[in-house]
């Protein structure tokens, strides 16, 4: 069993300090077991308030440092200008220190910089405090366009829904695709979505964009092993390829094919952790057609070999 340690700072944002505790509450473990302990961390000797939107005290039995040992120490939000306690940024630094793979969502980087976490690594927060945190911390590379950024050591996520795309992630990690896919499900949410958050900077919808292109997508996902186009996926949703992509945009971040793209690999992921299918199999049942091409896509995405993958995740 994993522990998370979730650090909650005074002001810290009470739907950051959430997502954590659901996500990986749910995740299952072996038999009854959960996979994870989950510890949320205050300061015994001052009271933890939430932000000020969230007008409330929060108590635990866990105090900062019962984090010192944690496998992950996750660090919720809190407001971008408020400096951390002296306390909580040794507790984060000797955690790291001790191998703790450590976490924030969206200004939780604030605090991760102030311990020193960031220096010399590719992070992100919400993209209206990133150039901010640039500014702040410029030994950082900030990147406002991405949903989170995983530096091995250490990850970082941008907006609080990028929170809930974070610690997904880190199921992932640990435990593999199909249980990070079951998480996703009680979540009712896609297991891993497409895009970055630059799709959600000064939004603006167009007028008639009335097309839910909810069906088309499941149709997609169910003809993950033929070959599909642009013409193919516009046929169905009864548009124009221009409009498509327009719609398809906007509600999902990213182009028809890149989307198809991301599914046909987290369908692999899935046939290679659940089935003991050849990789020829797998590469028909996912659509790449041929083994080169799906560990070239698989690859690029996750980072290692179908093989390797396999290897490590095999239920």
């Amino acid at each position: 069993m994993r522990v998370i340690a979730v650090l909650a700072l005074d002001g810290v944002s009470a739907f950051d300090l959430a997502i954590p505790c659901q996500v990986f509450a749910l995740t299952p473990g072996d038999g009854d077991a959960p996979a994870y302990e989950l510890r949320v961390c205050v300061d015994r000797a001052l009271p933890t308030t939430a932000g000020p939107a969230e007008p409330f005290r929060i108590s635990s039995s866990y105090g900062w440092e019962d984090a010192l040992d944690a496998d992950t120490v996750l660090v919720p939000g809190i407001p971008h200008d408020r400096v951390p306690h002296p306390r909580a940024v040794r507790v984060l630094r000797e955690a790291a220190a001790g191998g703790a793979r450590i976490a924030s969502i969206c200004t939780g980087a604030f605090v991760l910089g102030h311990a020193g976490l960031l220096e010399g690594r590719r992070a992100t927060t919400h993209w209206r405090f990133a150039d901010l945190l640039a500014e702040r911390f410029p030994g950082a590379r900030v990147d406002p366009s991405v949903l989170y950024v995983d530096e091995g050591q250490v990850l970082t996520s941008a907006g609080i829904a990028a929170g809930l795309d974070l610690c997904l992630h880190m199921v992932r990690r640990d435990h593999g695709a199909a249980v990070a896919a079951d998480v996703a499900r009680m979540l009712v949410m896609p297991p891993q979505r497409a895009g970055g958050q630059a799709q959600y900077i000064d939004y603006r919808a167009p007028e008639d964009d009335s097309a839910d292109l909810g069906d088309t997508l499941a149709w997609m996902r169910g003809k993950l092993n033929e070959p599909l186009s642009v013409a193919d996926i516009a046929a169905h949703a009864m548009i124009s390829r221009r409009s498509l992509s327009r719609h398809f945009r906007a509600q999902t971040g990213t182009t028809p094919l890149r989307w198809l793209l991301v599914q046909r690999v987290q369908r692999a992921r899935e046939l290679l952790e659940t089935t003991a299918l050849p990789l020829t199999r797998v590469a028909e049942e996912t659509g790449f057609g041929s083994v080169e091409a799906l560990r070239h896509h698989f690859s690029r995405q996750v980072g290692t070999t179908p093989s390797a993958y396999r290897s490590t995740f095999r239920m």
